[in-house]
């Protein structure tokens, strides 16, 4: 996914607009048994709000003080809580991306003791690539998964059928093409990928095509790599695919358009975050039954999906680590799973994140087209080896340094400008190397 939803990009297509708080609302409360909990509005902390007074509060007597704002809020606020140590709030909802910076710079409190006498919370259990995403460079565990995701081709495969084509479990992106203008017509376009600017919206996807096409941002000794041949070649690739066989207005679409489109019968398929698949397998969804999945395709790796997960941290300043330990326990364990698939339904269970979920009948039988497929995509993301060459930082979709949010977003304003015509792939990545060239001589001092 907005940002990578991943990457938060569940956030863009279905967060509410407006800040909500729950269970007596946020910040402030300086009760021992309560704890005060920063989150994204996604529908995944929505329903943990509905099932904490009743469940979490009821075992254990803490309450919880939820504040929800939509993503780019809720980074903000929880950027300038935890950078200023000022431990308003126990408890923040941060991403694979910012666990190791915040973590680096002291903000958040390591939770490995916690682990290691919290016999029941099974971190073992926990897919390793999302493991190893929360750990920091000093081999500490920082946070804990919610609901993690990588990415995967969903294709229709009804309309495949009809033209005796058959998908590879892990197709080749010059394979995705081929297809993609095999099945392509005026109704339905051969594939959706998204187009609209933002470092977690085009910049997710494109990135990952870079690194399999034997690209990088960096080299491991900041060496900008935007003019690269193989960063070219997969960008070119990347827009002549979505110009010639994508989806209507490309350049404005991210997550929430190509969800439409390929709910709506407007594209063949679509290359995007796991989760997407619960959406369009959902009860109500017109495509339901009808789709097939992929591992994301590959040119020069043996995988390219990316990695995004929303997790728990502790701010450092916390008084009340214990009570919040207690709660992240709660709400990234096992029993919290099982409490959400018996009451909300396990199409609502936050998966992405324990080998044990995918174990469950009861989820494999909600999600049996697309479980298998999704458990290998988070099970094959590299985030310190998605390339060809060393890294300079961690990251897959995304290069895991605090610049890359600004950088990345100007450098997808040139690329969704290829994709609407109005400038070359060549001069967008000429820009791009420039910006991305200051923010590597910065790294290169140190």
């Amino acid at each position: 996914m907005s940002s990578f939803r991943y990457l938060s990009i569940t956030a863009a297509v279905l967060l509410a607009t407006t800040a909500c708080a729950g269970a007596g609302g946020g910040g402030g409360a300086s009760d021992a048994n309560s704890v005060n909990v920063l989150m994204v509005n996604n529908p995944q902390m929505e329903d943990i709000q509905k099932l904490t007074a009743d469940n979490f509060t009821k075992q254990t007597g803490i309450k919880v003080n939820y504040t929800v704002l939509p993503e780019n809020d809720v980074r903000d606020k929880i950027s300038q809580d935890f950078s200023s140590q000022a431990g308003q709030y126990d408890v923040a909802t941060i991403s694979n991306y910012e666990t190791p910076m915040y973590a680096k710079n002291g903000w958040l409190t390591p939770l490995d003791d916690y682990i290691a006498k919290d016999s029941g919370f099974d971190q073992q259990d926990i897919l390793e690539p999302i493991r190893q995403s929360l750990t920091a460079a000093d081999g500490k565990v920082y946070a804990e998964p919610f609901y993690g995701e990588s990415s995967f081709l969903m294709y229709r495969k009804d309309v495949l059928d009809a033209k005796g084509i058959k998908m590879p479990d892990k197709p080749t992106w010059q394979e995705v093409a081929d297809i993609a203008a095999k099945v392509d017509t005026p109704e339905m376009r051969g594939i959706c990928l998204r187009g609209q600017p933002g470092w977690g919206q085009v910049m997710a996807p494109l990135t990952t095509v870079v690194n399999t096409f034997g690209g990088t941002w960096f080299t491991k000794d900041w060496q900008a790599q935007l003019t690269a041949p193989e960063f070219k070649q997969a960008t070119d690739f990347y827009v002549n695919l979505v110009r010639t066989h994508g989806e209507a207005g490309a350049p404005q679409a991210g997550f929430a358009e190509c969800l439409n489109n390929m709910t709506q019968g407007k594209t063949a398929m679509w290359y995007d975050a796991t989760v997407a698949a619960g959406l369009l397998e959902a009860d109500d969804s017109p495509v339901k039954g009808k789709l097939g999945f992929a591992q994301a395709p590959v040119v020069k790796t043996q995988s390219s999906g990316w990695l995004y997960t929303w997790a728990f941290g502790i701010q450092k300043a916390s008084k009340k680590a214990d009570a919040a330990w207690k709660f992240i326990s709660w709400a990234s364990g096992k029993q919290y799973e099982e409490l959400a698939g018996k009451t909300l339904g396990w199409s609502k269970v936050p998966d992405g994140k324990r080998a044990s979920t995918y174990q469950r009948a009861e989820y494999k039988q909600s999600s049996g087209a697309f479980s298998a497929q999704a458990e290998a995509a988070i099970k094959g993301a590299k985030p310190l080896d998605p390339g060809v060459q060393p890294r300079p930082a961690p990251g897959i979709q995304f290069v895991g340094i605090p610049e890359f949010t600004d950088l990345g977003t100007q450098v997808s304003q040139q690329i969704s400008s290829a994709i609407a015509g109005a400038t070359s792939v060549d001069a967008a990545l000429n820009a791009g190397q420039q910006l991305a060239e200051k923010v590597a001589a910065k790294y290169r001092g140190q």
